[in-house]
């Protein structure tokens, strides 16, 4: 055992002494996957794009912090706001924790309890989200997670929830796990924004019931050198629908799994994803989602711009049960290389065991189209302004998943901010 996972085992042997109350078992349990699995290697197959050294290591590599303001990102939407300092609850810049048909609770103060509404959920999502492919850091995260958003919805939420991740201390490790339960034909809109901490590691376990609604909209920070490992396992019963994007800038490292099941018939899920990466910049999408009843549609749809020897890397997968009949599956990634030192890594699978699907995939890289380039400075548009417009229209498919208008404004607007930094920066 290297000294690193020595050190990770005590650090979780001593946790795990001291868990209490209802979530003890769980975390127990995934210290013993933990163990089992062992903390991942760059010889591991989902990992191979990927060197995990810096997330899985006891040491937090220093991440300076990144002092250009920007506009908070969905600050002009009426939210329930709750705010993390590198991963510690800040009470009073979070807003009251209470919204009509939502029930909201910190896990370090529901923990302590003998029973909650979250024990048969808090880990059991990313348990079952370690087959066929292991994940030993979501295990990592539900053995040691100190705190975290607990979140059962029983209606439609009047408003969006916003979870807001402040970087402060450039030696910080913020680990969270976030749990959100939609009871039947129930809505909620989950925001999350902001770098977090110079190392992050966060688990999003989403139980969706029938006939219920979950949108889920985040943007990750801007800090140049922090790096991030996040987690989301999701569950969808009869009817539900379940959607998810990401916008990414800058950054070291950036690892975003998506472990999605559909378990009930005419279930919907999308996970999207649009990545900016300048230089010094590796960002991950991996995705395994199931189908395992009938008449359900899935949709993957990436779009990363990479520059100055960015690294963009996609694993998606597709996976088709036996009896998961009129199974509608889609999956598109794509690159944008704005230079000849910039790298995009594919790997998109479909593994189908039903006969009446209709399943497609597609990856494909390329520089920005000269033609539109030429054009739009022949008509007196600037180089500069020129690539960002080409670099717009590149993202939009993804951005367009975004059912929410006023959501996908706040990102194209912001998208277009950074864009135009980056130009003159």
């Amino acid at each position: 055992m290297s000294a690193d996972a020595a050190q990770t085992e005590n650090r979780l042997d001593a946790l795990a002494t001291l868990a209490t109350g209802w979530s003890a078992e769980a975390r127990a349990n995934a210290l013993a996957r933990l163990r089992e699995m062992g903390l991942p290697t760059k010889r591991d197959e989902y990992w191979k794009y990927t060197d995990p050294t810096t997330l899985a290591s006891e040491a937090v590599t220093e991440a300076a912090l990144y002092t250009e303001q920007d506009t908070p990102l969905f600050d002009d939407i009426d939210r329930l706001k709750i705010v993390f300092v590198d991963g510690v609850f800040d009470a009073a810049a979070s807003d009251d924790l209470s919204l009509e048909h939502v029930e909201i609770m910190r896990l370090s103060e529901a923990a302590a309890a003998d029973i909650h509404w979250a024990k048969p959920l808090y880990g059991v999502l990313e348990a079952n989200g370690q087959t066929p492919v292991a994940r030993p850091l979501a295990a990592l995260n539900t053995a040691m997670a100190e705190d975290g958003i607990l979140i059962r919805v029983t209606g439609k939420a009047s408003k969006p929830v916003s979870l807001i991740y402040k970087h402060l201390a450039t030696t910080s490790e913020a680990i969270l796990h976030h749990v959100v339960k939609l009871d039947e034909g129930a809505e909620l809109t989950l925001t999350e924004s902001g770098p977090a901490a110079a190392r992050f590691n966060k688990v999003l376990e989403v139980d969706v019931a029938d006939g219920a609604a979950f949108h889920h909209v985040r943007g990750q920070g801007r800090d140049h050198e922090r790096r991030a490992v996040t987690h989301t396992f999701a569950r969808l019963g009869k009817e539900s629908v379940f959607k998810s994007f990401t916008m990414t800038a800058n950054g070291v490292l950036t690892r975003n799994e998506c472990v999605i099941e559909l378990n009930g018939d005419d279930a919907h899920a999308t996970v999207a994803g649009a990545a900016v990466g300048d230089g010094v910049f590796h960002h991950d999408d991996t995705v395994f989602i199931t189908h395992d009843a009938l008449n359900c549609e899935s949709r993957q749809v990436f779009k990363k711009v990479l520059r100055n020897g960015a690294v963009g890397v996609f694993q998606g997968k597709i996976l088709v049960k036996e009896g998961a009949q009129k199974t509608d599956g889609y999956q598109i990634s794509q690159s944008l290389l704005l230079d000849e030192d910039s790298q995009f890594l594919a790997k998109p699978e479909l593994e189908i065991y039903a006969d009446d699907v209709a399943c497609s995939h597609g990856s494909t890289s390329g520089a920005i189209d000269e033609e539109a380039l030429f054009y739009l400075q022949s008509r007196g548009v600037p180089k500069d302004q020129a690539q960002d417009l080409l670099v717009l229209a590149f993202l939009g498919e993804a951005l367009d998943e975004v059912e929410d208008e006023t959501l996908s404004d706040s990102l194209r607007a912001q998208l277009e901010n950074w864009l135009s930094k980056r130009s003159h920066g």
